[in-house]
């Protein structure tokens, strides 16, 4: 493993590298056939899910077109659904609880670039932080879930919202930023 990579998964500030692209092309080669499957495929997209992910849950469905970044780092529980278009940032662990439903066009992102330091943002140095979130939760059509975010469990994110502080269970949040409307 290079040193780059090994900073990356113990969530230290860390530089691209070419072991890094050369796992970034391998997933994305994966899905471009996990992407290109037939309407009727649904166990061709469970068993590339199966290999790619680092967990994929009984009774769990994936919509295409999905991306990632490595797959390597996403767990998705029993019975979650993640409909079309999803991105997941994976650059950190991307943790799905069970039951979770997650819309279309929501997008997962691990990744922090420097921002004080513009010197540093120049040079491409950037920092993942995990995303987790608890069961039976629901993210609505094009929720962006920011680096380092916890959601917790029975919590529905109102669509087009973007999650840039943890909330906790048995809310409804929405806004840009999300913030706690009612509880549930």
């Amino acid at each position: 493993m290079g040193e780059q990579k090994d900073r990356m998964l113990r969530g230290d500030w860390y530089l691209d590298e070419p072991d890094l692209a050369e796992e970034r092309r391998r997933c994305w080669r994966t899905l471009d056939r996990f992407n290109a499957t037939g309407a009727d495929d649904d166990l061709e997209r469970r068993r590339i899910l199966d290999d790619l992910l680092a967990g994929f849950g009984p009774g769990a469905s994936v919509l295409p077109r999905f991306q990632c970044s490595y797959g390597s780092l996403i767990t998705i529980g029993a019975g979650s659904f993640v409909n079309n278009d999803a991105i997941f940032m994976d650059d950190a662990p991307i943790t799905i609880g069970d039951d979770v439903r997650i819309g279309s066009r929501a997008q997962l992102l691990t990744a922090l670039h420097p921002v004080e330091d513009h010197e540093r943002r120049r040079a491409g140095w950037e920092r993942p932080a995990p995303i987790a979130i608890g069961d039976n939760t629901w993210l609505g059509g094009g929720v962006i879930v920011c680096p380092g975010v916890t959601i917790g469990h029975n919590t529905v994110i109102g669509a087009g919202s973007v999650v840039i502080r943890d909330l906790p269970d048995h809310v409804f949040a929405a806004g840009n930023p999300a913030r706690v409307v009612r509880g549930l």
